[in-house]
């Protein structure tokens, strides 16, 4: 997709200054061109390619600064990598920054904060005409209030949600031009009062849309069909586990204790809105047969599509914090390790070795996408096969998210582009 945050941050640099945008998926990097100063984007799955590709153009005399979700949970690792790092989020600090570049006062770590975007909207002329999927992301608002041990968002935003005026949505929806739309709000209900709101000015404007949203969107059947008429064409859901104890080891036993989820889901299906489901697996409570369980419960509740992870320590998080003090890393900065690849666990699990859980969560999506699966999915006309267009959406996003899955396991994480005419990272 798009990378919307470094469009946020192009419409926040001073319009005298000439803007580029590098995308590594989409081709390999001319760390030869020229350029004042460079901008990284990390993540903690990129952060060891990201501080490779830093590491190129500082070698050339050109500042690297590193921003994003990654530098603002490991600032201290971030700071060895760049020349500077901003902390939070930075559009409304990058002027400064870039006041400081062209000054050559560059500090070594700026505070961006939690809070809201600047207002001003993406720049999307930064994007080539070709090379990412025709739909459009859009933020509503940022952040989410609630706490679970293991997401990196809630440590980002201090357990805060922000929330952008309904009107600027959609004048950015208006000169964006398309009308499929992903919302990349963390959790759009974070404020249902506000999402309410946004949901009745959407319903006028004729648009598709997908974004993120917590479970209890099915307490509330006002705000569902709210959604459903203004054009929500799916929601994604963080189930997490069937489990009330381990819901309530990752901070999240409300979501469980106050609501049976196959009536919840029946609500939201009720209303017209497939669910991208996701569950997460490896705590302490975890037992082996909970995968099975799991499978089963998502290919009969007919979700559209389904990701079946295993527990991720991401660094600033509680979880991360929590699993180090009782020495179960299997390395502290697994993120940077050679050798580390996508599907790999980076801790010791109670229940279950490390490579078991690997298997296990592994088995898991080659279940969900199998055929027989597909197909079982596909006997639904209230929700993924209502018509043509969601029939034909269904069969992609299951054929598509089948095979990536399949591509992505066992791929090295932190590495891209190889060119070594061009003098890039080896």
């Amino acid at each position: 997709m798009e990378p919307l945050g470094l469009a946020v941050l192009a419409a926040a640099t001073p319009p005298d200054v000439e803007v580029e945008l590098i995308d590594d998926r989409l081709g390999p990097i001319d760390y030869a061109a020229p350029g004042d100063a460079v901008a990284i984007n990390v993540e903690t799955y990129t952060a060891r390619r990201a501080y490779a590709i830093a590491a190129s153009f500082r070698r050339r005399g050109v500042p690297v600064v590193l921003g994003g979700y990654h530098p603002t949970l490991a600032p201290d690792e971030a700071t060895r990598h760049g020349d500077a790092i901003v902390v939070g989020s930075a559009d409304g600090v990058w002027p400064t920054v870039v006041e400081d570049l062209r000054r050559h006062r560059l500090q070594p770590r700026y505070l961006g904060g939690p809070g809201p975007a600047t207002g001003v909207p993406p720049r999307r002329a930064i994007f080539p005409a070709k090379g990412y999927l025709p739909i459009t992301l859009i933020e509503t608002g940022r952040g989410c209030r609630f706490g679970c041990d293991f997401c990196s968002v809630s440590q980002f935003f201090e357990r805060t949600a922000f929330s952008r005026p309904a009107a600027d949505v959609l004048a950015e929806i208006e000169s964006a031009g398309r009308r499929s739309v992903f919302f990349v709000d963390d959790n759009i209900v974070a404020q249902p009062q506000r999402a309410r709101e946004l949901f009745d000015a959407l319903h006028p404007a004729g648009i598709r849309w997908f974004s993120q949203a917590s479970i209890n969107i099915a307490d509330d059947p006002a705000l569902l069909r709210a959604a459903a008429r203004s054009g929500c064409q799916g929601l994604l859901i963080g189930f997490e586990s069937l489990s009330a104890s381990t819901l309530a080891s990752m901070g999240k036993g409300w979501a469980l204790s106050a609501r049976d989820y196959a009536e919840a889901v029946q609500r939201i299906r009720d209303a017209g809105i497939p669910i991208y489901a996701t569950f997460v697996f490896g705590y302490d409570t975890d037992d082996p047969d909970a995968f099975e369980r799991t499978v089963e419960f998502a290919i009969r509740q007919k979700f559209l599509m389904a990701a079946f992870n295993h527990l991720v320590p991401f660094p600033g998080t509680p979880l991360y914090a929590r699993l180090a003090g009782e020495r179960r890393l299997r390395q502290e900065a697994w993120w940077l390790a050679p050798g580390f690849r996508f599907g790999d666990v980076a801790f010791h699990p109670r229940t279950m070795t490390a490579d078991e859980l690997a298997e296990r969560c592994y088995r898991a999506r080659l279940a969900f996408y199998s055929a027989g699966s597909v197909l079982s999915r596909a006997w639904d006309f209230r929700c993924n096969v209502r018509n043509l267009r969601s029939a034909a959406m269904y069969a992609w996003l299951n054929v598509f998210s089948g095979r990536e899955m399949r591509q992505r396991q066992g791929l090295p994480i932190g590495e891209g582009f190889v060119d070594d005419v061009q003098g890039g990272p080896t």
